[in-house]
């Protein structure tokens, strides 16, 4: 998820400090796992918080570090529809100090109270969080059903202003390379997940996993290194619409790490000479009259019809060593439910609010859906494996 005000991670690559892990990862044989749905546009991870537990709903963040969910007493915050955290019901709830390493592994999101506690406040493009920086005890469930849980700094939020979530996500949840992501503080090296695609029932679920047994595996992965601290910048070197290649740069030079994966974004978002280009071989191979001079969508190009197999176009999105085919299911989507307009799912990142570095792109969720995505912190390379997600 990306920044407005300059801050966000996905953006800034912060040096990682050294950090006391809290939590032991559980054999290969019980894989840590928690459970994924889709609303709207936006995927939820499902875990649970404190003693007795409170279910959380967080955005699974791989372009940000931060854990936090919105805890009573909440001001000018998003509306939600699960009960909302208070900590002081849970008897393992403790406010973090100044002064500790847990404190300190906030950089320059952390400001100390005059009762010495640790509080955060961190920027995205859709709005602000502030509130307590905390422990607590956080359970998900594992393969073997058995519920695992962890001691983890969170952020105790009791201001989202800005947010425009819609009723089931209660905060985020960082899946960064940083030191207060959820995946450093439970000690794993590796995670994964699988996203369901846009427009999916929320109903059906898919997974995410930790630690050993998380791993990306079989016929069909295709790995590509990552560059960066805290987080996941791969290298796109162009994209293939049917079999006209794109180059990312018109130069056909390419910079190390030039697109972050954030699964916390929806789009694909492209530097806007990249993008252009994009769109003039996409309209090409597409036979169909795009919409014009409609207001309610800009630029956008999209079409009355909707955009499927047969006619439209397979991209293929050439990574450093990893090609990835994507279908108009991943590429098309219906942005506004009331018409029937089947618009371009991938955009010009000059028309949005995000802040990137040195004409980085941001590789979202809806790109990313139908794919099993490893993250492997040894190797530093990301995998990704066709797999239709809603059959896990």
């Amino acid at each position: 998820m990306a920044s407005s005000v300059g801050f966000h991670p996905c953006f800034l690559v912060a040096s990682i400090l050294s950090y006391y892990v809290i939590g032991l990862l559980a054999t290969a044989h019980n894989v840590p796992q928690a459970q994924l749905t889709l609303h709207k546009d936006q995927h939820l991870m499902k875990a649970s918080i404190g003693t007795p537990p409170v279910d959380i709903y967080g955005t699974p963040d791989t372009g940000s570090n931060l854990v936090w969910t919105q805890c009573l007493p909440c001001d000018a915050c998003f509306k939600q529809v699960h009960p909302m955290f208070d900590s002081k019901k849970s008897s393992t709830y403790h406010e973090i100090s100044c002064q500790s390493e847990e404190c300190r592994i906030l950089l320059d999101e952390a400001t100390c109270s005059p009762q010495n506690i640790c509080n955060y406040k961190t920027g995205y493009a859709t709005g602000l969080s502030k509130g307590v920086w905390a422990k607590e005890k956080v359970t998900i469930s594992s393969t073997s059903g058995q519920a695992v849980s962890f001691d983890i700094a969170f952020g105790c939020a009791h201001n989202t202003s800005g947010f425009l979530y819609e009723g089931h996500a209660t905060g985020i949840i960082g899946l960064g390379a940083g030191p207060s992501s959820f995946v450093s503080q439970i000690g794993s090296k590796r995670f994964s997940y699988c996203l369901v695609p846009y427009g999916t029932d929320p109903s059906i679920t898919s997974k995410i996993s930790f630690g050993n047994g998380s791993e990306v595996v079989g016929d069909g992965v295709v790995s590509t290194p990552y560059v960066g601290g805290d987080q996941y910048y791969l290298t796109l070197e162009g994209i293939s619409v049917g079999d006209t290649y794109v180059p990312f740069n018109s130069s056909g030079k390419v910079s190390k790490g030039n697109i972050c994966m954030d699964s916390g974004s929806p789009p694909l978002t492209l530097p806007p000479d990249f993008y252009d280009r994009l769109v003039v071989e996409v309209k090409k191979q597409i036979s169909l009259d795009p919409i014009k001079n409609d207001t309610l969508l800009g630029t956008r190009l999209c079409y009355r019809t909707e955009i499927t197999n047969e006619n439209g176009p397979i991209l293929t999105v050439h990574f450093e060593g990893a090609n990835v085919e994507l279908k108009p299911i991943q590429t098309f989507n219906r942005p506004v439910k009331e018409y029937e307009y089947y618009c371009f799912a991938i955009t010009n990142i000059a028309n949005t609010k995000l802040d990137f570095k040195d004409g980085a792109g941001v590789y979202g969720s809806n790109v990313q859906a139908n794919f099993l995505i490893g993250y492997d912190w040894e190797t530093k390379m990301v995998s990704f494996k066709p797999t239709d997600c809603t059959k896990l």
